[in-house]
């Protein structure tokens, strides 16, 4: 459904406002670069510090700007199932071609409430459903056994696993129904999670360089799998500086550096240390970005 290659849009701000003109920029590189999906309004896209009206905004602005060249699996998630209902409704109305929904964070379901919740959602919103497994952030992961139930409903269609376990990616593979889809949510283990058996990466990286992750991506997506691994050994030193703070400040910190987008964000998230910014920026130089 979204196999290849999708990049986590960053949400680019101007003065405590959305920088829309920056955002189909950013949007237009990645049409550009050949990514397959863009995933706007993710965690990657500050989501959390979205009202429903910037949250929509954002999903119009990325569609009308990929023009059908690259689909678009908006991020719809939220830790409230009717909100998470009327964020996916309002997705599919905007055009988008998939949902992406985080587990719910803070309330930490169990394992029946994480699936009655996502089932409601399907049930509710006829869209192609993409289950966010990242319990770091939720502090709720959803175990094998639920995502092979919740793989049996139609329209959920994949999940982006973020777990950091090539196990548990290896066990959802072998666990869920046949078509459905798994997706590499860390960008240190994209080749290894495309080797074992994984579909598309969700990148953060590919908000810096697109097209080499898109070159990346179908290498090992065509069995060539030596020359996939060397170019995520070549770039697995920047990976890591883009993850010395929190997720999105050192990507932001990064476009910044180039110029795309003004360093800004939203609280409780704050500008990268100078330390770790002089860091990434030599990564960004040895990767030839700077």
């Amino acid at each position: 459904m979204f196999e290849g290659t999708m990049v986590a849009l960053v949400t680019p701000f101007r003065n405590g406002s959305l920088d829309i003109g920056r955002l189909r920029a950013l949007t237009a590189k990645m049409v550009d670069a050949g990514v397959d999906t863009i995933v706007p309004t993710g965690t990657t896209g500050e989501s959390a510090t979205l009202n429903h009206e910037e949250h929509l905004t954002v999903i119009r602005h990325v569609i009308e700007e990929a023009k059908g060249k690259a689909k678009v699996l908006a991020g719809t998630g939220s830790n409230a199932t009717h909100e998470a209902i009327a964020l996916t409704r309002a997705a599919k109305e905007a055009g988008a071609d998939g949902a992406l929904l985080i587990s719910p964070y803070y309330n930490k379901p169990t394992q029946e409430g994480l699936y009655q919740h996502f089932a409601l959602v399907a049930k509710e919103v006829s869209l192609p459903i993409v289950l966010y497994n990242i319990p770091g952030r939720t502090a709720v992961k959803i175990e094998t056994e639920t995502l092979a139930r919740l793989s049996k409903i139609p329209n959920i269609v994949g999940v982006k696993d973020s777990t950091g376990s090539l196990e548990t990616v290896m066990d959802s593979i072998n666990a869920c129904r046949a078509g459905f889809e798994v997706y590499s949510g860390e960008d240190g283990l994209n080749v290894p999670i495309l080797a074992v058996g994984g579909h598309g990466v969700v990148s953060v990286l590919g908000n810096l360089m697109p097209k080499e992750l898109v070159r990346m991506v179908r290498l090992a997506l065509s069995g060539n799998i030596a020359e996939a691994a060397a170019l995520q050994r070549r770039y697995l030193p920047l990976i890591h500086a883009l993850f010395l703070e929190t997720n999105p400040i050192p990507v932001k910190a990064a476009l910044a550096l180039l110029g795309e987008i003004e360093e800004e964000y939203r609280l409780p998230l704050v500008p990268m240390s100078e330390q770790n910014k002089r860091r990434l920026k030599e990564e960004m130089e040895r990767a030839c970005l700077l």
